[in-house]
């Protein structure tokens, strides 16, 4: 974790963190073996494979495993399609994460594995890339195509309490953890875990929701969770009743639509933050006038890196083209981009001229995945930028 939260100015609980409105403490006596700038996604690889001297600062611990262990990863932070955010340094890429995760079961360092992934669009880090022979059972927040949402959020229900100005946690990542919390998991399965966090996180009839997806070898959610995640002996026995798992009550979706009225895109968690500080400020304060420049310039932002892509892919495919180019979406089973070089090369070549993608920016990388599978190059996508974004 980058480990900004907890002594932050803007913490209303100095050196704690809590991931629901009333809830304890979640960070004293929490592991921090890379932080800050060594929070990377080399280190992150590194330490799924093992390999010590590939590390950049940090404890120095890896995941040093054989053929009998189980391994069980949560990643949670920003996303979009084809890649996941890093606090520091370059994102991680789908097809980077995949080619480490090969290279661990090649080596035979794992029986099985179960990874769980918070992110926008976190579908398109397994999907057509994650075999079933690779033993890995992933669960993401949403499609290869869908936002994931943020809860817990100020203004909403249910709300934290009235001293924070941010959203507390994720929809899918509150969803399994407090499924976890309450559970004997040496008798619940991934695939019952899976059941009632789908439905907590998929309300069809609102304007929020994504689609918890699976990914890899599904007859690994046959087995226990305690497999991996172990167990509270305090839920020992907890008796489960059949209706959490059923197909489609339609009671529990009335009462998880109740629960998840207040989540918001995960993309859109800074400008719901910046409105909720300038709404709540004292009118002609200079908190409320210093709230309004940065809401002003959150806004700013996003319609330049719109109308940036927008002109880029029309100089590049004609303007008839840019809303197929930003708007395609590949069948499922079917990976993100050809060419996943090309697609590293253009976010690239953007962040030059342009400036780096934002977490709203990172929108549009399925934009860029769509002009590689098109056939845009090096000089083009130069050229279009700069016309675009040095004017």
């Amino acid at each position: 974790m980058y480990d900004d939260i907890a002594f932050n100015v803007q913490n209303p609980r100095p050196g704690i963190i809590i991931n629901k409105p009333y809830g304890p403490d979640v960070y004293n006596g929490v592991p921090k073996d890379y932080t800050g700038e060594n929070c990377t996604a080399n280190n992150f690889l590194a330490v799924i494979l093992g390999n010590r001297t590939a590390l950049t600062g940090g404890s120095g611990k890896v995941v040093n495993s054989g053929p009998n262990d189980y391994i069980f990863i949560y990643y949670a932070d920003h996303g979009s399609a084809g890649m996941v955010a890093m606090p520091t340094g370059d994102d991680l890429y789908a097809k980077d994460l995949i080619e480490v995760l090969k290279k661990k079961h090649e080596a035979k360092s794992y029986k099985s594995m179960v990874f769980y992934l918070e992110a926008c669009e976190s579908g398109s880090m397994f999907d057509g890339l994650l075999t079933e022979d690779m033993n890995i059972y992933a669960v993401t927040a949403s499609t290869p195509a869908e936002s994931s949402y943020a809860m817990y959020c100020p203004g909403h229900y249910p709300s934290p309490e009235d001293d924070f100005e941010t959203c507390l946690g994720d929809l899918f990542s509150i969803s399994w953890i407090e499924d976890s919390e309450k559970h004997d998991l040496q008798k619940e399965t991934l695939q019952q875990q899976h059941g009632v966090v789908r439905r907590r996180t998929l309300v069809d009839y609102l304007d929020f929701s994504s689609h918890v997806m699976q990914y890899g070898n599904k007859e690994l959610s046959k087995e226990p969770i305690f497999t991996y995640i172990g167990t509270n002996p305090d839920n020992d026995n907890f008796t489960m009743k059949a209706e959490e798992f059923s197909s489609n009550p339609s009671a529990e979706i009335a009462h998880w639509s109740r629960l998840t009225r207040g989540a918001v895109s995960q993309r859109d968690a800074q400008l719901h933050y910046l409105w909720h500080r300038f709404n709540r400020s004292a009118d002609g304060s200079s908190e409320k006038i210093d709230a309004q420049k940065q809401l002003q310039n959150e806004i700013l932002s996003r319609q330049q890196v719109d109308q940036n892509i927008h002109q880029i892919i029309a100089q590049v495919f004609g303007e008839e083209n840019v809303s197929k180019m930003i708007e395609s979406i590949r069948p499922a089973g079917q990976p993100l981009v050809d060419d996943w070089d090309c697609l590293k090369m253009l976010v690239r070549i953007y962040g030059e001229i342009c400036g780096s993608l934002s977490i709203y920016g990172k929108k549009y990388t399925r934009a860029m995945a769509n002009m590689c599978n098109a056939g845009i190059n090096k000089k083009q996508m130069t050229l279009a930028s700069n016309q675009a974004c040095l004017k």
